[in-house]
């Protein structure tokens, strides 16, 4: 009896096995329904990258917008190349060696994810390869949006956007960025990625083993759309950067202007520069190589970055710190006396405006000379120290020797020594104003940078504050700039002492070292540099603003190994004084003489030091 019963469990238990095995030889051999529906139903994520926001002018002209790019995407698990891989490779314009080491890359990154194979593909590109793509199984493409410049300006005042390194993934979160996406490498790009960039978003679809889409999988119930990045709006004036850009053609240097009242930044010009669209598209690692090799360094932010002794524009800053600690008045004559310093002009003694308008050394060096050694001891090299660190808490106020602010990354703060800087050089009071004269005219252990001296045009143009730089107006539906662009610095200078030096600003321009930046019919006031250079020339500086009363654009202009201040930076300066506002300038003839001078090819002879002009 139990016997037969364990006869009956063996036979039941033999009998469901052998129907088991018979239904999975009739799924996977006899009847294949099954497989092709499976085949049919694979399902792919993919990844909806947001169209990045744009970005215009303050007047609404177009500077950023987006245009449409394809990446050929790979799953190296599920390649299965039909026929010759020469042929996808001819295709992409690429060596089928290049092709085995970007699979190979592909599979190192990961087997079973999708990952870049080819990116950026043009519209023309992506025409010729998308139906073929049914023989190479495992490839597919994605769509995204890359940046297109329509005037091909302001470089290094937008950035560019690439590829988001490794290193950058760990920094900033997996969570926020993949591999494969892109992110703003510098400038405004950079500076609001977090604004501009948007959410990504991710659709599930089905497709068949030759890509095709079959339809969304469960009708997009796990879809998530993408977000749009915020549009932007620029402070820059689009005509006003043409035109600075044509004038700093063939010359090293910058041009910065800012609406004084703001601090809104109107033009923003590092020369050399660079046409921004070739850091777009599928070419972007060979033309970025190729600018990085430049010897003249287009990719180098000389607005930001290049550190320049001020000269002669410095002298108004030592002028206004004399006058509020009643160490000289408005009315103070100093003789020109040449035995100490070199001067330029006919003058035989200088008053306060005249000092400015001529730009008198031996007057600044007398200036400085009372400044550091005024009696607070007995003892010179205490007194000096003590001046210097209260001559500096000045300078700083002024936004010199540290960060302005400004909206852009890899900003440098300039060159403002501290007294344990000569301490350590020259030991413990070991100096006096005999080691460091040279910062009464602009030289010596002092660095601005060109939007620095814009800033400082700003401050002269308001009497005595200013609002950081910046290059943004608006984000999205805001109509105001970042929380920190709003907030007024004081100079701590009263503004009765502003008056005396604008004044000696606006003769500078109606008859002195910068005559070549002034009008018919409007008042503009500046100050002349010549900044010595031991590499070679001089560099040829101008900073000021214009009209003298409600300014509305203040400016700085540096020209690299130029020579003298008036000849060159003054009446670009004056330029673009005209083309801002609106008013008449000598223009034809000033306007030739900056447009055919090269300087990057054919550099001006250095002056002999002992000759000294501003």
């Amino acid at each position: 009896m139990k016997e037969n019963r364990t006869l009956i469990i063996q036979f039941v238990i033999f009998l469901v096995g052998f129907v088991y095995l018979a239904k999975l030889f009739y799924i996977q051999v006899i009847d294949k329904s099954y497989l092709d529906e499976a085949n049919s139903n694979v399902i792919q994520r993919i990844i909806e990258y947001p169209y990045r926001g744009i970005i215009s002018d303050r007047h609404g002209k177009l500077l950023v917008a987006n245009t449409a790019v394809y990446d050929l995407m790979v799953i190296p698990k599920k390649v299965k190349i039909n026929g010759d891989k020469s042929k996808l490779s001819e295709l992409l314009g690429i060596t089928p060696e290049n092709f085995d080491q970007r699979f190979a890359a592909a599979q190192k990154y990961s087997k079973v994810r999708s990952s870049i194979f080819f990116e950026q593909m043009s519209d023309i590109k992506f025409a010729h390869i998308q139906d073929l793509l049914v023989d190479f199984p495992g490839f597919y493409v994605q769509a995204r949006t890359v940046r297109n410049y329509p005037q091909s300006i302001a470089a290094n005042a937008l950035g560019y956007i690439g590829e988001i390194s490794k290193e950058k993934i760990e920094l900033v979160g997996k969570d926020n960025y993949r591999s494969g996406d892109y992110i703003g490498i510098s400038g405004i790009e950079s500076f609001y990625e977090k604004q501009l960039r948007g959410v990504r978003g991710v659709k599930y679809v089905l497709v068949n083993v030759k890509g095709e889409e079959k339809g969304r999988f469960k009708n997009g119930l796990y879809d998530t759309a993408s977000v749009p990045g915020k549009d932007v709006v620029a402070t820059l004036d689009m005509d006003l950067q043409l035109y600075a850009e044509k004038l700093m053609r063939n010359k090293i240097g910058s041009i910065v202007a800012i609406e004084p009242t703001t601090g809104e930044v109107l033009a923003f010009v590092s020369g050399p520069t660079y046409d921004p669209n070739l850091l777009t598209g599928e070419d972007f690692s060979k033309n970025y190589l190729a600018l990085l090799r430049d010897s003249l360094k287009p990719l180098f932010n000389r607005a930001l970055m290049a550190q320049y002794p001020p000269g002669s524009i410095f002298k108004t800053i030592n002028a206004l710190y004399a006058l509020q600690q009643n160490i000289i008045n408005t009315q103070t004559v100093i003789a020109c006396n040449r035995g100490i310093i070199a001067c330029h002009g006919k003058h035989t003694s200088a008053d306060f405006r005249t000092s400015i308008q001529f730009s008198c050394n031996p007057y600044y060096w007398t200036v400085f000379k009372k400044i550091i050694q005024a009696g607070r001891s007995s003892n010179a090299y205490i007194d000096a120290r003590i001046n210097y660190d209260l001559w500096r808490d000045h300078v700083l106020k002024f936004g010199l020797g540290s960060k302005i602010g400004i909206d852009l990354p890899n900003e440098k703060k300039g060159i403002l020594v501290s007294s344990n800087y000569y301490n350590k050089v020259y030991g413990q009071n070991g100096w006096q104003f005999s080691t460091i004269y040279s910062l009464g005219i602009g030289q010596g252990e002092l660095g601005m940078t060109p939007i620095q001296m814009a800033n400082l045009a700003s401050i002269f143009a308001n009497r005595g504050h200013y609002y950081a730089p910046h290059l943004v107006k608006s984000i999205g539906d805001s109509l105001r700039p970042l929380p920190q662009f709003l907030i007024k610095h004081e100079t701590g200078v009263d503004t009765q002492y502003y008056k005396a030096v604008v004044d000696g600003m606006e003769q500078v321009v109606r008859a002195g070292t910068g005559f070549l930046a002034r009008a018919k019919n409007q008042i503009a006031c500046g100050k002349t540099g010549t900044v010595e250079n031991p590499q070679g020339a001089d560099h040829s500086v101008f900073i000021g603003f214009a009209p003298k009363e409600n300014p509305k654009i203040a400016i700085a202009v540096v020209i690299e190994n130029s020579g003298f201040g008036a000849e060159w930076a003054a009446p670009i300066s004056g330029l673009l004084f005209g083309k801002y506002l609106g008013y008449e300038v000598e223009k034809d003839w000033i306007e030739n003489y900056i447009l055919k001078r090269d300087f990057i090819h054919d550099p001006a002879k250095p002056k002999p030091k002992s000759r000294k002009r501003s």
